[in-house]
């Protein structure tokens, strides 16, 4: 359906949240957009200039944190244990509306585990992990282990952004009306079902409104940058030293522009292209996702008889094709009782490809359901991006993605500009490209109007920031990294190549890519532009 929070283009940028709960079964080029989407979109005002910390109040700046023992996630902010001792967590306070600074205020929800080497502290390492929407409470402490040897020098740091888990978190239906929105096609056929879908796309908009109205217009990318600023005064950090992850790497981008002199040592990994509209990425996306299905489609074709697609790549992706077309007219049953549609199907795939190590999960899952008629596996995929748990529970990811992306994107686009786009779209992925282009309604009726047309990353007088790029990622593709670090500016963006597979490069496992991160981020040694590992 195209209502932004079921779409792949809001899923794929949810990142490393999203692989944490598959693990526990979780743009490229384009012709520039349709003139009649950027037509459709009304100017705005540009975004007032970053305020310095003088101009907010002492009461924010000099704040204390009240740190004490982690809870368990909540239901909005997703699944997860409670975290352990060395977990604490604060609240953080600031304005709702930075035009207002000394108005009405919001609380953001924060985490840390402080250095195990406090001789030899460096400061906080503050992490996003992308989306947006994704919950940096819920998601660090599962990540943890990836970090220790950073934590040798840090304290782990993350937070939920404006508008996401406990931190005035965007809500817009209820669990079973999100269930129910299910039956919807993602991938309309007829005008009859693309009417159903702009009905629901509009129903979920009524929700947020209802809902979350009088924060909608401040969760903005540039208001969560001063956020993480606010952050760093108050966690007495002179520099932000930062490590952001897809989504969280044009969170980093806009608070390097908004803040230059105020970056310490920061990592930019599996990189959004800043200069790509809402068409540009979604195409980029149909194409990255294309790209990791055909690599996993090479590898299980390997396999002979065990591999559900078969002996041929190629015909592998025909075979898809055909089962989700089948999907499309019966959805499989499952032992839950809810069925495995079209749209799950997509979902779980996609979630599948975020990580090399979830490829047996995709193969055990299509054999499920190619072979079986069952559609198990595949669901609680899908599930693990959409973000609900085992109880029928939703985080708000979704939700927030619709509502920071559409407040970012000034770009509105019509049923009559997807339909123009769909051939393209298609060849560019016959498995995720209709899905990708139906998606861009997601923002069409929205209440707020958008704010750039691209993020402003421009970073000139930054210390060096390490970009880093997969070549087999499906969400951020590879030539997102090289835009950035051209958009940083002149010697401040380094470029980082990991010719590998999966989302995003640190959490790969590589050993040159982890020695090279470590090394800059813990000793200050910054990479000649152009390492790559392999």
């Amino acid at each position: 359906m195209p209502s932004s929070p079921r779409t792949i283009r809001t899923r794929a940028l949810v990142s490393m949240t999203a692989m944490v709960a598959l693990i526990t079964v979780a743009g490229c080029d384009g012709d520039g957009g349709s003139e009649q989407g950027r037509a459709s979109a009304k100017p705005s005002a540009p975004a007032p200039a970053a305020p310095s910390g003088s101009e907010l109040p002492g009461s924010l700046t000099a704040q204390k944190l009240n740190w004490s023992s982690c809870p368990a996630p909540t239901a909005i902010q997703g699944t997860g244990e409670k975290p352990g001792g060395e977990w604490e967590c604060a609240a953080l306070k600031a304005p709702l509306d930075y035009a207002k600074p000394k108005g009405e205020t919001i609380d953001l929800a924060m985490i840390r585990a402080k250095a195990k080497g406090p001789d030899r502290r460096i400061g906080s390492l503050v992490f996003n992990f992308g989306g947006p929407g994704g919950s940096g409470v819920s998601s660090l402490p599962g990540f943890a282990a990836a970090y220790d040897t950073l934590r040798s020098r840090y304290d782990l740091v993350s937070f939920d952004p404006r508008g996401v888990g406990e931190s005035a978190g965007v809500t817009c239906q209820s669990d079973k009306r999100i269930d129910a929105s299910d039956s919807v096609d993602g991938t309309p056929d007829d005008d009859a079902e693309v009417k159903t879908a702009m009905a629901d796309a509009k129903a979920f908009i009524k929700g947020c409104q209802k809902r979350s109205g009088t924060v909608l217009a401040h969760v903005d990318t540039v208001s969560a940058a001063r956020d993480m600023d606010l952050m760093r005064q108050v966690l007495g950090d002179d520099k932000l030293s930062y490590f952001g992850i897809s989504y969280g790497t044009e969170l980093g981008g806009v608070y390097a522009h908004l803040f230059p002199g105020r970056v310490g040592r920061a990592v930019l990994d599996a990189v959004v292209d800043p200069t790509e509209d809402p068409e540009q990425g979604s195409y980029g996306q149909a194409k990255g996702f294309q790209l990791a299905l055909d690599n996993y489609l090479k590898d299980c074709a390997k396999k002979g008889a065990a591999c559900p697609t078969g002996g041929d790549p190629a015909a592998g992706t025909d075979r898809i094709v055909d089962f989700l077309k089948r999907l499309d007219k019966k959805p499989l049953s499952t032992q839950s009782g809810r069925k495995l549609t079209q749209d799950g199907a997509l979902s779980g795939i996609a979630a599948a490809l975020y990580d090399k190590e979830s490829w047996k999960y995709l193969t055990l899952g299509l054999q499920e359901a190619i072979q079986l008629d069952e559609g198990n596996l595949l669901l609680a995929m899908a599930d693990s991006m959409s973000g609900r748990d085992d109880d029928g529970h939703y985080s708000n990811i979704n939700a927030a993605n619709a509502a920071i992306n559409c407040v970012d994107d000034r770009q509105r686009y019509t049923v009559t500009d997807v339909k123009a786009q769909l051939p393209r779209f298609r060849k560019a992925s016959p498995v995720f490209g209709e899905y990708l282009a139906w998606g861009l309604l997601g923002c069409t009726d929205w209440p707020v109007e958008g704010t750039t047309d691209t993020p402003d990353v421009s970073a000139k007088g930054s210390a060096p920031i390490l970009v880093v790029g997969n070549t087999g990622d499906p969400a951020t593709p590879y030539e997102g990294a090289r835009k950035m670090v051209k958009e940083l500016g002149a010697g401040v963006g380094v470029e980082v190549t990991y010719k590998g597979q999966g989302h995003g490069a640190y959490n790969s496992g590589n050993a040159c890519m982890t020695k090279t991160v470590n090394a800059y981020l813990l000793d200050g040694k910054v990479p000649a532009s152009g390492t790559t590992c392999r």
